[in-house]
């Protein structure tokens, strides 16, 4: 998706008439549902006027394309400028331009391509410009085929427009010398320097077509992160980190690096919403920890997601090695105080008060995790809180982080890889659901993630099992509120899910809860938000039970607690100690967090069907267009 596109030469025209600004606001508008904020706009303003004045005088042909504010696909991050044409080889070709408005920075020693300077209202750390323009550069090209397929040549640089280099200047410390090779950065006193880069760069205009390409190219399959595990593993990079996660990976890196520095424990609490890259953040950071000597391990108290890597780590590595580094959240109950140095704590809102299959072990888990390890990362996202056994909270983490005299320091994740790296799509739901009021957000034709909304759910069954023909990486689910009782025959003609007006029967998943998300056949049997919890799949079918309804004449989103099968434990001691109002409060967040858990594991696409038909309508009435 692009903001603006046009030539060298309507640019400068739009420029000098006054009416850039306009056109790249309607468009804002227009697609995103919203106008841009008057700090946008001046940035705009500045940043694309310097632009105007290096290329006015400069030999790029009039006809060379320019893109402004292009979305890389996958993920939330926008591009600023982009220019394209020809090279001197006759290879099509693109400057890829990260604008900022800085006037100054420090650089950030024992930590890779980090920098420190003002942003947001005060000065904190973030990914050095050339860095940040090298990482966009190589997702587009590690996502695009036809920039690969057709050797589309990508540039990178960094313009920072109102900058004055000091001396020594900090920017260009050789500790940034990796990223600066790849992508140059200019200064405020530069301009003369970027235009003879782009001069040397684009020979020849092509009126856009390189744009095109990256813009309307074909997309590879977007990497899941049970197919690289082992690649991952032996230290390969997979994926770009982009933005706040190669912030994160860094200060990681850096606490554990200085634990010999410092007796005293660490504790770092990462927030990341659905897609964040939190997993895949956790399996770097343990790949890396390890190859430099430390001792570490991959927590998770959800058994599918590491039963999954158990699967995919067989035969490059010993299953006592694959043990030792993937454990679940209940195996430190009696581990001795500072066992690792550190401990990756994925999905740390699910974590339990109690260890065992009777939850009667241990004193908490969380204690336990900050005992047993130096450095403890928690990964959380409190809104993925899904049964009332989940203490996986902040504050709980900071109480037993006091205990054992721990530092605490809290980071965030913005950067989008999930459903089509929309944040948009995602505030969507927490607005759908009611879970919070959010800027409005409407999927309509011009959103590359594919929503719909279904009226029969064997429509969408078909719909799914045709999208998992192509790789098995589509998946049905349903919120949990029917009865398990197939697990007891383990006969796949007794089914769970039935829905008798449609003829529409399915069972819940059969013996194979742990690798439920990668067996062929599982195809046949819908997931629950405990098989699929911390897993991701191109296209996800979800079945809305009764638990979630609409009113339409009070405009409500209402939960029912007693839809919930009996089978389902995630609201067992609902009642105790708990008044009426306090029990329906938590009800009321444990199923709406359930359905923003599953209308979030698809990257490409969510399908719903809802048992209540004013659900459905609400839904098709806060999206612009009718799904059919």
């Amino acid at each position: 998706m692009i903001i603006y596109s046009g030539t060298k030469d309507g640019f400068i025209d739009d420029l000098c008439n006054g009416i850039l600004e306009e056109k790249i606001g309607s468009a804002m508008e227009e697609r995103f549902g919203r106008h841009a904020p008057q700090s946008e706009v001046r940035s705009w303003s500045n940043s694309l006027t310097y632009m105007g004045m290096v290329l006015e005088n400069s030999t790029v042909p009039n006809d060379a394309g320019i893109a402004i504010e292009y979305n890389i696909p996958y993920t939330s991050k926008r591009v600023d400028f982009i220019m394209s044409g020809y090279n001197a080889e006759g290879h099509n070709s693109a400057v890829i331009v990260e604008l900022k408005q800085w006037e100054h920075a420090d650089s950030v020693p024992g930590k890779d391509g980090v920098v420190r300077t003002y942003i947001n209202g005060g000065e904190h750390e973030t990914t050095h410009p050339s860095y940040q323009a090298w990482s966009y550069a190589t997702a587009i090209g590690d996502f695009n085929a036809d920039v690969q397929d057709l050797d589309v040549k990508l540039q990178p640089c960094a313009c920072l427009h109102n900058y004055i280099e000091r001396t020594p200047e900090p920017l260009l410390d050789s500790m940034y010398e990796y990223y600066i090779q790849r992508a140059p950065v200019f200064s405020k006193k530069d301009g003369k320097k970027l235009k003879q880069f782009l001069e040397n760069i684009l020979k020849k205009g092509d009126k856009g077509e390189t744009i095109f390409m990256i813009d309307r190219g074909k997309l590879r399959p977007s990497k899941s992160l049970q197919d690289v595990l082992s690649s991952m593993m032996l230290g390969n990079r997979e994926f770009v980190m982009i933005d706040t996660q190669k912030v994160v990976y860094e200060e990681i890196l850096h606490s554990m690096r200085q634990l010999s520095k410092s007796d005293r424990k660490k504790t770092i609490i990462i927030r990341g919403g659905p897609g964040t890259g939190k997993t895949v953040l956790a399996i770097n950071l343990l790949a890396e920890i390890i190859a430099e000597g430390s001792s570490a391990a991959y927590v998770s108290k959800n058994s599918a997601p590491r039963s999954i890597y158990n699967c995919k780590l067989k035969g490059s590595m010993k299953r006592s090695r694959i043990d030792a580094l993937f454990k679940g959240s209940g195996s430190f109950i009696d581990a001795p105080e500072n066992t690792f140095d550190v401990l990756l704590v994925d999905e740390a809102h699910r974590l339990n008060e109690k260890s065992g299959l009777y939850a009667s072990l241990g004193e908490n888990q969380v204690m336990e995790l900050i005992r047993s390890s130096r450095l403890s990362v928690f990964f959380i996202d409190e809104d993925q809180r899904v049964t009332i056994k989940d203490i996986g909270t902040e504050s709980e983490i900071r109480k037993y982080a006091r205990r054992f005299n721990s530092t605490v320091s809290v980071m965030e994740l913005d950067s989008q890889f999930r459903c089509s790296g929309s944040d948009g799509y995602l505030e969507w739901v927490d607005n759908l659901l009611q879970i919070r009021e959010t800027a409005s957000f409407e999927p309509d034709s011009s959103f590359e993630y594919d929503f719909r909304v279904y009226d029969d759910p064997n429509e969408m069954r078909a719909d799914i099992e045709s999208l998992n023909s192509i790789n098995n990486k589509s998946r049905m689910v349903a919120g949990y509120c029917w009865n398990w009782i197939s697990s007891s025959k383990n006969d796949t003609d007794v089914h769970d899910i039935t829905i008798p007006e449609y003829g529409f029967e399915m069972s819940w998943n059969l013996g194979n809860t742990t690798t439920w998300a990668i067996d062929p056949e599982s195809i046949r049997e819908a997931g629950c938000i405990h098989t699929c919890q911390g897993l991701e799949f191109d296209y996800v079918g979800v079945i809305i039970g009764p638990d979630l309804r609409y009113n339409p004449s009070t405009h409500m989103i209402i939960t029912d607690a007693s839809e919930r099968a009996k089978t389902d434990s995630s609201l067992k001691g609902l009642k105790k100690g708990r008044t009426p109002e306090e029990q329906k409060a938590l009800a009321d967040k444990i199923i709406k967090n359930t359905y923003r858990v599953l209308m979030s594991r698809g990257m490409k696409g969510c399908f719903v069907y809802c048992i209540d038909r004013d659900l459905s309508d609400h839904i098709r009435k806060m999206c612009k267009t009718r799904f059919d």
